[in-house]
C-alpha cells in the first residue's frame, strides 16, 4: 500500500515498553552515581582473583582521586587515555576518572600484538596508557625513543618495569591530590566523547567509535531505568563480569548498567568452566551476561550438576547469534534460569534489542529471537537493493535510530556517512526480520565482519597483511563456521609465479602479527580472487567455493 503522497510507506518498529524520560544532560559518571546515597556502603567491585571488595563510596572517591592524578600528568578535557587491561578494578576506576576529566578512554585488547596496539594508540591520539607489567614490552616503543611519547602507568604494585613508567597507586596515594582538581570546573557537554572503542563497522579497517556522554547515558537508561526496566537488575544483584571490559557489551551492559543500579560487579579475568561453576555459588551470582561459547560450555559440562546454581536467575547471551538447539540444551540443564538474547553493535553504543523476558514484568521468550527494540529508539528493516522499508516478516537490512548511537568515526567522515545516512539511520549490515510479536530474528550478514566468540575480525586488516608478503599476489579472507568459536577466518591465496609458499608458512606469518582470534584457520590456494568490475571482492562466490572445498 502506498502512502498518501504516492511514496512507499515507512514501516517503523518500537518497543512494547513505554518511552521514559532520560537525563541526557548529565555526564556519564554523574548519571551512574546519581542514586549512590541509596547504596554507598554496598559492594561495587569484587575482585574474584583476590576477594578484595570496593564499596560504591570507595569507587566514587578513588576514581575522583585517579582523575586528579591523571590531571597532574597532563590529562584534561578532550584528551584520550588507553586502557590496555584485562578485567581489573583499575579498569573501572580509570574509565570513570577519564569521564570526570572530560577525557575519553579507548580500550584495547591487552593480547594484541605490539603493532596492533601502536596503530590504535596513534589513531586515537592517546597520551597515557594504563596497563599491566606483563604487557610492558608491547608498549615499550610507544613510551621510549619514538616520535610519539606516551606516558605508561602500571597497575601492578611492583616497580614500573620500563624506564619512566608510573605506578597506578601513585595516582591515588596522596588524598590531597584531589584538591588540585576542582571537578566542578570541568564543563562537560553531552556531545563530548567519553568512550572510544575500535570497530570495523560494516567493512574495512578498525575505526575509532566516538561514544558520547549523552549516547552512553541513553543506552544505559534504555536498559535499566523506568518502572518496568527492559533489563531488570537491582542493587542486591551480583553481576558476573567475565566478558572483557574492553568489549562494548561488557563495558555498557555490565559495568555501566550495574553502576547505575548499585549492583555488585564480580570481576573475573579468565573463563574456565570449573572456576565459573565455583564462583556462582561462592558469590551468589544472580545475573550472567555471556557469549554463545560460554552457553555451550555450560550446556555440555557434566560438572554443572555438582554445583549449586540456584542463585542464578538470568543469563543474557550476546555478541554473536545463539541457535535454538543450544538454547534448548541450556534450559534443560538449568531450567530455573531465564535465558535470552540481546543484539548490539559498537556503533550503536551497545545493545539495540533485548529479550523482554529480562524486563521486571517480563514477556515470553522466543527461541532464536534477539528480543525487541530498546525503548526511546526506532528500528526499520530495509531492502538492501532499494532502501525501501519493509513490513513484518520481510527480510532486509536492520537499521536503527536513537540518541544512543555513536557520534561518528574518529577522523573519518566518509566512513561515518557510509554507515549513518542523512536521516540519522544507522545501517547495521545485518539481515533480519521482525515477526508479528515485534521480535527480531537475524538470518544473515551483509557486512564483511567475522565474529570469533564475539570478537571482531576485520577481513581487510588480514588481507592487508597477507598481500604485503613477498610471495602472495592477492588474498581474500572470509569466515568459516565453527562449533565453538562461531566463526574463524580462512583465506584464499594467489601465489606469485614460482612461489611455493605453504599453508603453514602463511599461518605462522599472520600469527606473529595479530592477536590469537585473528589467526588464519585454513588456507586455500586459488588462481584468482573473484572481484567486481570496481575491484570489490565477491565474497559470496568465495563462500560457495569454501563450502565446495569443505565438502570435497
Amino acid at each position: 500500500m502506498a502512502a498518501a503522497d504516492g511514496s512507499s510507506p515507512e514501516f517503523l518498529f518500537r518497543s512494547k515498553l513505554p518511552e521514559i524520560p532520560i537525563s541526557t544532560h548529565l555526564p556519564l559518571h554523574t548519571y551512574c552515581f546519581e542514586n549512590i546515597s541509596e547504596f554507598k556502603q554496598r559492594p561495587c567491585l569484587i575482585n574474584a582473583a583476590t576477594g578484595h571488595t570496593y564499596t560504591y563510596g570507595e569507587v566514587q572517591a578513588i576514581s575522583r582521586r585517579v582523575a586528579a592524578g591523571l590531571h597532574k600528568l597532563g590529562i584534561g578535557k578532550g584528551d584520550v587515555i588507553m586502557l590496555l587491561l584485562q578485567n581489573t578494578p583499575e579498569f573501572v576506576l580509570a574509565f570513570l576518572a577519564a569521564s570526570y576529566l572530560g577525557a575519553a578512554a579507548t580500550m584495547a585488547n591487552p593480547f594484541f600484538m605490539p603493532a596492533e596496539i601502536a596503530k590504535q594508540a596513534v589513531s586515537s591520539g592517546a597520551k597515557v596508557i594504563i596497563t599491566q607489567s606483563a604487557f610492558a614490552e608491547k608498549v615499550k616503543k610507544l613510551s621510549q625513543g619514538s616520535e610519539m611519547i606516551i606516558k605508561v602507568i602500571f597497575i601492578d604494585d611492583d616497580d614500573p618495569p620500563t624506564k619512566g613508567g608510573y605506578k597506578f597507586s601513585s595516582l591515588i596515594d596522596d588524598v590531597a591530590k584531589e584538591e588540585e582538581l576542582e571537578m566542578g570546573d570541568v564543563k562537560i557537554s553531552p556531545d563530548d566523547v567519553v568512550a572510544l572503542p575500535y570497530s570495523s563497522g560494516t567493512t574495512g579497517l578498525p575505526k575509532g567509535v566516538m561514544l558520547t556522554h549523552k549516547g552512553s547515558v541513553t543506552s544505559v537508561a534504555q536498559q535499566v531505568d523506568g518502572e518496568n526496566p527492559h533489563l531488570y537488575i537491582r542493587s542486591d544483584d551480583v553481576v558476573l563480569c567475565l566478558l572483557p571490559l574492553f568489549h562494548i557489551y561488557s563495558l555498557n551492559s555490565i559495568m555501566m548498567c550495574s553502576l547505575r543500579v548499585g549492583a555488585a560487579i564480580l570481576i573475573v579475568q579468565k573463563f574456565d568452566i570449573n572456576s565459573l561453576l565455583e564462583l556462582v555459588p561462592k558469590y551468589k551470582v544472580t545475573f550472567a551476561p555471556v557469549v554463545p561459547p560460554i552457553v555451550l560450555a555450560i550446556a555440555k559440562s557434566p560438572a554443572v550438576d555438582h554445583f549449586d546454581m540456584s542463585s542464578l536467575r538470568m543469563v543474557l547471551s550476546g555478541a554473536a547469534p545463539l541457535g535454538k538447539n543450544l538454547e534448548d540444551a541450556f534450559r534443560a540443564k538449568l531450567p530455573h534460569v531465564i535465558l535470552g538474547q540481546g543484539y548490539g553493535m559498537t556503533e550503536a553504543g551497545s545493545v539495540m534489542t533485548m529479550s523482554l523476558a529480562f524486563a521486571k514484568e517480563g514477556f515470553g521468550i522466543k527461541s532464536g529471537g534477539c528480543g525487541t527494540i530498546m525503548r526511546n529508539s526506532e528500528m526499520k528493516i530495509v531492502c538492501p537493493q532499494t532502501g525501501v522499508s519493509l513490513p513484518r516478516n520481510r527480510t532486509g537490512e536492520i537499521c536503527i535510530r536513537s540518541f544512543q548511537m555513536m557520534k561518528g568515526y574518529l577522523n573519518d567522515e566518509e566512513a561515518t556517512k557510509a554507515i549513518i545516512d542523512k536521516d540519522g539511520w544507522l545501517h547495521t549490515g545485518d539481515i533480519g526480520y521482525v515477526d508479528d510479536d515485534d521480535e527480531l530474528f537475524i538470518v544473515d550478514r551483509l557486512k564483511e565482519l567475522i565474529k570469533y566468540k564475539g570478537f571482531q575480525v576485520a577481513p581487510a586488516e588480514l588481507e592487508a597483511l597477507l598481500i604485503s608478503h613477498g610471495h602472495i599476489a592477492d588474498a581474500a579472507v572470509i569466515p568459516m563456521n565453527d562449533e565453538v568459536a562461531g566463526e574463524v577466518p580462512v583465506t584464499f591465496i594467489v601465489r606469485f609465479d614460482g612461489s611455493n609458499i605453504t599453508e603453514d608458512e602463511i599461518k605462522q606469518y599472520i600469527s606473529k602479527q595479530v592477536v590469537f582470534y585473528k589467526r588464519i584457520n585454513r588456507v586455500f590456494f586459488v588462481d584468482s580472487i573473484p572481484k567486481s568490475p570496481s575491484g570489490k571482492i565477491l565474497r559470496r562466490q568465495l563462500r560457495a567455493l569454501l563450502a565446495a572445498s569443505i565438502l570435497n
